[in-house]
């Protein structure tokens, strides 16, 4: 028996022993973070003017569907003159002021406007045609040919600005 308790305590020891050694590999991760965190940092300069960005994404575009965005930016900015124009996810044009108001998505066959908060807006117009069935988003398809009811379009980004500044 005396055997028996003797490799007890040699399993506990080693147990015991294993613990420090794996705290020891831990502590050098994070110093290996910290160069990755500067890399992001270089990436904001190239995207200085995502106004730029965007003319030469509509031009690039060279159909319906640029002229359409294009008119729709406008009045966007006719609405909101202090909006904030980026690029996010994969080059789509975003608008926001004090909060996301909508993006501006060209597919084949129309050209979106999401709202990000448009199932909260009223809509007295019916201008969302499309994400009607979200609890969060909706959306309006624009197809080529179809008039935008531009008014209509302006109060509704007047209101996204709205219930943004009312959170």
């Amino acid at each position: 028996m005396n055997h028996m308790s003797g490799t007890k305590r040699s399993t506990v020891k080693k147990a015991s022993a294993k613990k420090p050694a794996a705290k020891k590999p831990a502590a050098k991760k994070p110093a290996a973070k910290k160069p990755a965190a500067k890399k992001p940092a270089a990436k904001k300069p190239s995207s200085e003017s995502a106004s730029e960005l965007i003319d030469a994404k509509l031009a690039a575009l060279g159909d319906w569907r640029g002229e359409t965005l294009s008119r729709l930016r406008a009045l966007i900015k006719e609405a909101a003159p202090n909006v904030v124009e980026e690029l996010k996810w994969r080059g789509t044009p975003v608008w926001s002021h004090n909060g996301l108001i909508c993006t501006g998505e060209t597919y084949r066959d129309k050209v979106k406007t999401t709202f990000a908060k448009g199932a909260a807006l009223k809509d007295p117009s019916g201008l969302f045609n499309s994400s009607l069935e979200g609890n969060v988003r909706r959306a309006i398809d624009f197809f080529e040919g179809v008039k935008v009811d531009e008014k209509a379009f302006k109060a509704l980004i007047r209101a996204a600005i709205e219930l943004n500044e009312s959170k």
